[in-house]
């Protein structure tokens, strides 16, 4: 691919075609970002090494830990965002190698038709992070968590385990699904700016 293409992918990737779209992609890349990838590490970090169970052995909070944690939050959510990022991307792809300009997007309806696919792809897909997200981390993270060691063969089937900076979880959790509804608002948003601006209601930019 020519620096032309990789200039004009770039560009589509970090000024959409819409005003709302441009406000998602700061709000997006900014702030969700930076959220996940400095204090995601500060809260869960070290989140294994302080998991300690009764009794306190290695095999036994190693076991109890992947038992509690079977995807750590850091990991599904880098997932989350790479993947809510590859129907915009894949767009910009396909405008950048016919040479869209991005202010023609919407001005032809079968670009912008696919670019509100897109949108509603982003929208589809933070949806099921959602739901997956309550599947695997619920809503609050308790202080103690139950492990069920019978595969170890320990005398006691059931063991109780330490959930260290259980509040603070908590709170990231509760923020991480704030992020996810506040990202879906915001793609609702600009497939609405889309039509206004098909129907004449707003001025094409």
């Amino acid at each position: 691919m020519s620096p032309n293409y990789m200039r004009s992918f770039s560009e589509g990737c970090l000024r959409p075609p819409t005003v709302i779209g441009q406000f998602h992609t700061l709000f997006f890349g900014s702030v969700r970002m930076f959220f996940l990838g400095v204090l995601g590490f500060a809260v869960y970090g070290n989140e294994a090494l302080h998991f300690s169970c009764d009794p306190d052995k290695r095999e036994v909070n190693l076991f109890c830990y992947n038992q509690f944690r079977p995807i750590t939050p850091q990991v599904f959510w880098a997932l989350q965002l790479v993947i809510v990022l590859v129907p915009g991307a894949f767009f910009h792809l396909y405008a950048a190698c016919k040479s869209i300009k991005q202010e023609d997007i919407l001005q032809k309806s079968f670009y912008a038709g696919f670019y509100m696919f897109s949108v509603f792809l982003r929208i589809i897909l933070e949806a099921v992070a959602f739901w997956l997200q309550i599947q695997l981390f619920g809503f609050k993270v308790n202080a103690i968590y139950m492990c069920d060691v019978g595969a170890l063969e320990k005398k006691f089937n059931i063991t109780r385990c330490m959930v260290p900076e259980h509040l603070e979880k908590t709170i990231f959790l509760i923020a991480m699904y704030t992020f996810t509804v506040i990202t879906v608002i915001l793609c609702i948003a600009e497939i609405f700016e889309i039509s206004c601006r098909r129907l004449g209601i707003l001025k094409t930019q």
